[in-house]
Order: structure tokens, then sequence, then C-alpha cells
């Protein structure tokens, strides 16, 4: 593990150490081990971080968008010079298989590079006046000190496109990763300092969550709030915000509905089904789990991604060969167990997988149930992990009635080879992102958000930065 640097903080463009501050283990979940010491931010740590970030984004505000764009694009080139290098550590410390995390890796350096162009064109417009003389005009402005919060599920990938959109913006940025995978956010920001970034604009904090996020929120500094986990928490957070009238994006939990219809290609579709599903263990936002398939397809689509599922290559995502690396804690096994023990007593049937993996790391081996009654635990929370529910439709608009009938709303996926399909789906789905014959709903070019209980606002695309700026109208004669 000499790849896996000391664990620090970025305050005002200082590292901290653990010097006298408490730490928490940060521990490799396919072994199960201790791999680092993280210290954790004290109040006056945290108050140190707002004042840098009230310094830095005065700085950063004046620096022309022109000139952002070029700290931003040295950025993402640090980063895909090393992406090696922080792909290793983000399995050692998530778990997820190394190909998977140097793709990931190389998706945080194009959210840099995406939102060091779109930075550029933070327009506003002229408005013809109603008088001789009357100038009426529209700017936009960065909102001020972000406070950003980030999970544990894509620790490259969800730093960099809360702190680019930030930075493109003209706003400084406290950023809290999860604690269960510092590391891979601290690469990333030390590759924003090394490509220029002044003193403060980008600070990086660890602590126990519920203190952190409620000093933060609450410091008047912070002018938006960004962030990103369970519902539950997303609305402890929201009210936070909403008690100082601060702008917030908030993207949360989903249970991603799929609604295979009766005219697909089979073996396609259960292929890349499967490589959706088992994607980072499952441990996705957006992964789909709920698949409502045609009646007259169910039997050979369920066996055929059973089958798939069944000889997926499972273990320490460092070795090669491995599809599919460890959940990424222990807690996630014990849900997983909770999750099929319920189905099966229930009366789903239990098509393969199931069960722990080995005696060291957290493994779950990928697991398929069908027929799984309605009123079920997995079919009503997210399992965020390796488990695939296959149950069969007749009609179209009971399938579409299914999908819809949690209050969740982040992703959800139709296949047909019907135009006329497609359009009722498109039009009956209540979600975020909709993927039609596609898994791939999350470029850094798009809005990615949800509606419902899944949250508010978009991160990514031209919408995520516009959620950074405040408006300004200027009337002059």
């Amino acid at each position: 593990m000499s790849d896996y640097a000391p664990l620090k903080m970025l305050v005002n463009g200082s590292w901290l150490g653990a010097g006298g501050r408490p730490t928490q283990g940060v521990v490799n979940p396919a072994t199960g081990k201790v791999i680092g010491q993280l210290p954790l931010a004290s109040p006056e740590d945290l108050d140190r971080a707002l004042s840098a970030a009230k310094r830095g984004f005065e700085v950063w505000r004046r620096v022309s968008p022109y000139d952002r764009s070029k700290v931003l694009r040295r950025t993402a080139t640090l980063i895909r010079d090393k992406a090696d290098q922080i792909a290793a550590i983000l399995t050692q410390e998530q778990g997820k298989t190394l190909n998977e995390a140097r793709l990931e890796v190389l998706v945080a350096a194009d959210h840099f590079d995406w939102q060091a162009e779109e930075g550029r064109r933070t327009y506003g417009r002229i408005i013809p006046g109603r008088a001789e003389g009357q100038r009426l005009t529209v700017l936009h402005e960065p909102v001020g000190p972000v406070a950003a919060f980030t999970p544990w599920n894509f620790p490259a990938n969800m730093p960099a496109r809360k702190i680019s959109t930030a930075l493109a913006a003209g706003c400084s940025c406290i950023i809290k990763p999860a604690e269960e995978t510092p590391a891979t956010a601290i690469a990333i920001a030390l590759a924003a300092q090394e490509a220029g970034l002044p003193a403060g604009v980008l600070n990086v904090v660890f602590g126990v969550p519920s203190e952190v996020s409620e000093h933060l929120i609450s410091s008047p500094i912070i002018k938006k709030i960004s962030f990103t986990g369970s519902t539950a928490v997303g609305r402890l957070l929201a009210g936070l915000a909403a008690t100082g009238l601060k702008k917030a994006t908030m993207e949360l939990g989903g249970h991603a509905p799929v609604l295979i219809c009766e005219d697909v290609d089979i073996e396609k579709v259960a292929e890349l089904s499967v490589q959706a599903k088992f994607r980072n263990a499952g441990q996705v936002c957006i992964s789909p789990t709920r698949f409502y398939v045609h009646e007259s397809i169910q039997h050979r689509f369920a066996t055929r991604f059973a089958e798939i599922a069944s000889k997926m290559n499972v273990g320490n995502g460092l070795a090669t060969h491995i599809q599919m690396g460890p959940t990424a804690n222990d807690r996630r096994q014990a849900a997983m167990e909770s999750y099929v023990t319920d189905a099966v007593k229930r009366g789903g049937v239990l098509t393969t997988g199931g069960n722990r993996i080995g005696k060291e790391g957290f493994f779950w081996s990928p697991t398929v149930l069908r027929d799984v009654p309605i009123d079920a635990n997995v079919m009503n929370t997210e399992p965020f992990g390796p488990i695939a529910v296959i149950n069969a439709f007749s009609k179209l608009e009971e399938a579409i009635e299914q999908a819809n009938s949690l209050p969740y709303g982040l992703a959800a996926y139709a296949f047909s080879k019907s135009e006329k399909t497609v359009r009722v789906i498109t039009d009956g789905i209540e979600t975020g992102l909709l993927g039609v014959n596609s898994f791939n709903v999350s470029l850094p070019e798009t809005p990615f958000g949800g509606v419902k209980d899944s949250g508010y606002g978009s991160e990514g695309g031209i919408e995520g930065l516009q959620g950074h700026l405040t408006t300004k109208f200027i009337s002059q004669a």
C-alpha cells in the first residue's frame, strides 16, 4: 500500500495532518484492513476554512473567465497524467475494479475540461430599452463560497464535478468528501493546487458529517450548498439551507426502474443490463435495479441475465480479470442479506447469488431475484448493492405505473424498437434522467438530477453552472 499517501486536509493552501486532531481509520474493503488514518477537522479548522473561502472568493471572482479556464484545463491535464496512480488509490479505498476506477478518474478530468470552456460562456444579455438612451442589462455573477458534500461511491467523479463547476462559475469551495474514501479527493485537490489555483479558493475538510455540515451551512459565509447522498440526509441539509435562504442542489437517492418490451434483442439487452447493474457492485445512485420485463420474454431474459451474472469474476479490484469488486463496507453486506431474506420469505425466487463470498473483505455475489412481490423491501428501498429484481408485466401501462409507484425519480431506463412505445414511456415516466436503449445517462456536458424525493437542481451541463450564478439586472438611463 505504499502508494496510499498520508491523509491530510487542505485549508487556505496548507495541508494539515493529524497534529493532535482526532483521526478515523480508512479501510480497504477488499481486505477489511485499515490502510490510513484520516485527520478530522475541529471547529477551529472549519472556521479557518470558512475564512479562507471568503478571502479566496474575493480573489477568484476577479480572475477573468479566460484565466480561470487555464487553471481548470491544467488541472484536467494533471489528473490525466496521474490517472493510473489515482485509480490505484481509488480502488484501495473504495473497492471498484481498477478499470472502472481509471475510467472514473478520466471522467473527472473531463469535468474540469468541460467546465473550463463553459465557464467562459456565462453570458448576460442586452434588452432593448423602452425610452431613448435607456440600456437594460442582465449579468450573471458567481453566487459566493460553496459548501459541497460528496459520497463514497464515486470518490473522483463526484468531487470533480462539484469542484470544477464552482470554480468555473467564479466561486470558492469548501468540500467535505466521504471519510471512507478521502485520498482520491485529496489527489484531485492537489492537482488543482499544482495547476495554480490561489490559496483559499478550494478547501478540503473531513470530520463527523453532521457536525461539519451544520457548521458550514449555518455560516453566513456559505452562499450555496451542493449535496449528493441519501434522501434522509438531504432533507436535513435542505432544511439548514432553507433557514439561511441559501441556494441548494440536492442529488439524492433513487431506485431506477427498467422497462424491457417484447421486441428487444434479449441477448444484447441482457448483457448490457448485467454490465450496468453490477458496475461498482451496484453501488450507484442510478443503478438499474427494478427490471420490468414483458411476460412473453421474462423467462428467457431472466435466465440469460442470471447466467451472465453467475459467471462474473468477483475479487480484489486491483487484480486482473476482475469484473466486480467488493461492496464498500460491512454495512452493505448486512443490507444485502436482509433484502434477499425478506424477498424470498415473501415469495420471491432467488435465481443466483444471495450470499457473501469469502471470509476476508466485503464481497457479495451478484444476485438475481425473480417474481418479487411489490411489498418486499427490495422493491421499495434502493439496495445500493449487487441485487437485481426481474418481474413480469403484461401491459405497458402497468409497467409505467409500477415504475412511478415509488417517491423516487432520479433515473429510469427503457428498451424497445418501437418509436410509439418509446414515446409513451418518455411521456409517462416520472424521472430526471431517462435512458432509451442505453444505460448512459451521465456526461459532463449533460444535466444530472432528479425529481420527487430524488432531489432538485442539476449538476453537469449548463444547468449545473447556472446553479452557481446569481442574476443581476441593471437599468441605466
